[in-house]
């Protein structure tokens, strides 16, 4: 059910079924909470955009841990649907004292050897602060 912005008494019923679904993408850090349904979606046509980041708690607070939680999560993942439908997002790249280039360069190396054949495509974008001003 979808209320119209402009009719708030206007109500439409979206039909979700896989003949009127084009495909569904999953943007998500973690999908240990869907792994189990993934069943469900098997007449749909879906991938998942998979953010998979080196930043420590400082950056990412309520995230499992990446190496023991989070990579064999994304592993599992790509075994069950296929390496083409888990696309790796190592974004937003942050630069600051901490996180610098060449951390990046090491941790973006040591991910990739780990996903390499897990994911067939990266998506990567970086945080430009030029676009805000602070004062």
């Amino acid at each position: 059910m979808v209320r119209n912005p402009m009719n708030r008494r206007q109500i439409s019923r979206i039909r979700l079924t896989p003949d009127v679904v084009d495909g569904i993408v999953f943007w998500t850090k973690n999908p240990l909470p869907m792994l189990d349904r993934l069943g469900e979606l098997r007449e749909y046509m879906y991938y998942f955009q998979f953010t998979l980041t080196p930043y420590g708690k400082d950056v990412e607070a309520n995230l499992p841990s990446k190496t023991g939680v989070l990579l064999p999560a994304f592993k599992k993942l790509s075994d069950t649907i296929g390496a083409d439908r888990v696309i790796w997002r190592y974004d937003p790249i942050l630069i600051n004292a901490k996180y610098t280039v060449d951390y990046h360069l090491g941790a973006f190396e040591k991910i990739a050897k780990a996903l390499h054949q897990h994911t067939r495509k990266v998506t990567i974008s970086f945080i430009d602060t030029g676009l805000f001003t602070i004062g």
